[in-house]
């Protein structure tokens, strides 16, 4: 008795609406200076923890690790700025890849970046200039997947660079303005 040959099933991440892409994209094309706001609010709970309220979400919760006097019961708040890039990488790469109607079927980022804080949170630390503070470098890996070709899937990836807000906020000074509250 011969046994069935085998098969390969492929499967895909789940597909966003491409006509609501485009209709967006159009919007923008007709509208290019139209800007939507962020907004969050952050409550600190005690010693290093807070949570950002962000809508009707959950809270996200921030904290510190323990060797900078946090709880470690939450990523740092370095790690959030990470994941946001991340985030933002992973819909611009989605968004693309369904411009270009390439289907994905595997799409991970890895983020890594080197921080140091000899400021202290500028309570008593090294003196330090804002340039010399913060991320020095951002390092992203993309593991993607679907398909087009190691090429096609490259050029998604770099597009979608190009074009993410947050990684825009990150490389691009932007004004930043911060007072007390009325």
């Amino acid at each position: 008795m011969n046994a069935p040959a085998p098969t390969t099933v492929k499967t895909y991440l789940r597909p966003i609406d491409r006509d609501g892409l485009m209709a967006f994209a159009e919007k923008g094309r007709n509208n290019p200076a139209s800007r939507g706001t962020n907004k969050v609010r952050t409550v600190m709970q005690g010693m290093y923890r807070s949570l950002s309220y962000v809508g009707d979400h959950e809270a996200v919760v921030v904290d510190e690790p323990l060797h900078l006097f946090g709880e470690d019961t939450a990523p740092a708040p370095g790690e959030i700025v990470l994941s946001g890039l991340g985030g933002c990488l992973a819909v611009g790469i989605t968004a693309v890849a369904t411009w270009k109607q390439v289907k994905l079927s595997k799409l991970e980022i890895f983020l890594e970046a080197d921080i140091g804080n000899p400021a202290a949170w500028g309570a008593g630390g090294a003196p330090m200039q804002p340039e010399q503070m913060g991320f020095q470098e951002i390092r992203v890996k993309v593991l993607v997947e679907g398909d087009a070709t190691r090429e096609e899937l490259d050029e998604i990836v770099k597009h979608a660079n190009f074009y993410s807000p947050v990684a825009n906020s990150m490389r691009n000074p932007i004004p930043f303005s911060i007072a007390l509250a009325d």
